[in-house]
């Protein structure tokens, strides 16, 4: 069947998108987003911001927290989350609560971030306006011994403790989330360091998914033959009769991945152009609506066209805007014109809220400023979009 485009979806509806800005607070972002849209500046400005991160007694966290972390982050803690919890229900989206933390090396600071996604389920729970926590497992073990894992080399006793560690964390994790009924996104790491996640998070999908979706694994289309494994494990899925978990991606450490497979000299893991990954990202997602009741999918994407698609696709198949597995996603801060309009139709559609200690985030901050400025072009046209609506109220 053709696909037709939804006759009330405008995702270029900047009224939608900005309701819930001040004059003051859109010339705000429209500012920091003309900062942001200069990879010079960005550039500059990250190096900046991971020294300032690093300055004792916390000096500089007020011109961080002004600034970039006020548009990305949800606050230092849960508790200062509940604002923007608050504000993103009102306009009929959910909350999917991210600790910012990532990239550990002490067994103490792996407990301390599955003891504040212990917290972030419970607060979840008492929230009906978030059903999903997100976590990156390199908060739960050290990096070196998942790439030493991944490589095939003998793990040290030491480091075979570490991983022994990461397995007890991670079912802690998710007895909790089963007992709370909250979902849980595995979020997608370098492919050096993924299969260990991912054969983790494949064994113990079959466990936690039998009656609702409470594991997600992340799915990274950038990388060559993603669709086809996404395939195979949701066959695996169907055949084990439990419910499939995917957010999709399109990857967002591009040039970390091309740079180390020249380096190292082994075929790059990413394919080739910005095309291809459109290609192959636009094939999974035709590939998810065809199970709404198997598979519970996020479509975590910024591009326009991939989100209008899974509404075309749904359409044709007659599932309803509001169907549980049919997910969409956004970051906070970013695609407000996709997040807000999906929303006002009537479609399951969230923010992804990060939170955390400023010095803690930062890296996070400045991924969002480097891959969007580089990759994809979203600054571009988030800035585009903010221009229209500052015109539209008569503010330029």
């Amino acid at each position: 069947m053709e696909e037709t485009e939804e006759p009330h979806l405008d995702f270029g509806n900047t009224e939608i998108a900005f309701s819930h800005k001040t004059d003051r607070e859109l010339k705000r972002t429209y500012l920091l987003f003309k900062f942001m849209n200069n990879p010079k500046l960005v550039s500059i400005g990250s190096f900046f911001g991971n020294i300032a991160a690093k300055i004792p007694f916390h000096l500089m966290d007020p011109i961080i927290r002004e600034t970039v972390f006020k548009q990305f982050c949800g606050g230092t803690s849960l508790f200062q989350c509940q604002k923007v919890i608050d504000l993103l229900y009102h306009k009929k989206t959910m909350t999917i609560l991210d600790y910012g933390v990532e990239a550990r090396n002490k067994d103490e600071d792996f407990q301390r971030t599955l003891d504040e996604n212990i917290r972030a389920l419970e607060f979840a729970y008492s929230n009906p306006n978030v059903p999903v926590i997100s976590t990156k497992l390199t908060g739960y073990v050290p990096i070196s011994v998942l790439e030493k894992k991944q490589a095939g080399e003998k793990l040290s006793t030491f480091e075979t403790i570490a991983m022994e560690r990461f397995e007890e964390r991670f079912v802690t994790l998710c007895e909790k989330a089963v007992e709370l009924g909250v979902s849980v996104f595995i979020d997608a790491e370098e492919s050096w360091i993924q299969d260990p996640i991912d054969e983790l998070v494949n064994k113990y999908m079959p466990v936690y998914n039998k009656e609702k979706p409470i594991l997600y694994n992340t799915y990274q289309m950038y990388r060559k033959g993603c669709l086809e494994y996404l395939q195979s494990n949701f066959e695996k899925a169907r055949a084990g009769n439990y419910i499939f978990g995917a957010k999709v991606v399109r990857g967002a450490y591009l040039e970390k991945e091309r740079n180390r497979a020249k380096e190292k000299g082994y075929e790059d893991p990413i394919l080739p152009n910005k095309d291809a990954t459109d290609e192959q990202y636009d094939q999974t997602i035709r590939f998810c609506v065809q199970f709404p009741e198997q598979m519970s999918l996020c479509n975590s994407s910024h591009n326009w066209k991939s989100n209008l698609l899974q509404t075309q696709l749904m359409k044709q198949h007659n599932i309803p805007n509001d169907h549980p597995n049919m997910n969409f996603c956004q970051l906070l801060g970013m695609s407000d014109n996709l997040t807000f309009n999906l929303a006002a139709q009537g479609y399951y559609v969230a923010k992804y809220v990060p939170y955390g200690p400023i010095k803690d985030v930062v890296p996070y901050l400045i991924r969002r400023a480097q891959e969007n400025t580089s990759i994809t072009g979203d600054m571009s046209r988030e800035l585009k979009l903010l221009d229209e609506e500052m015109k539209r109220r008569g503010l330029k």
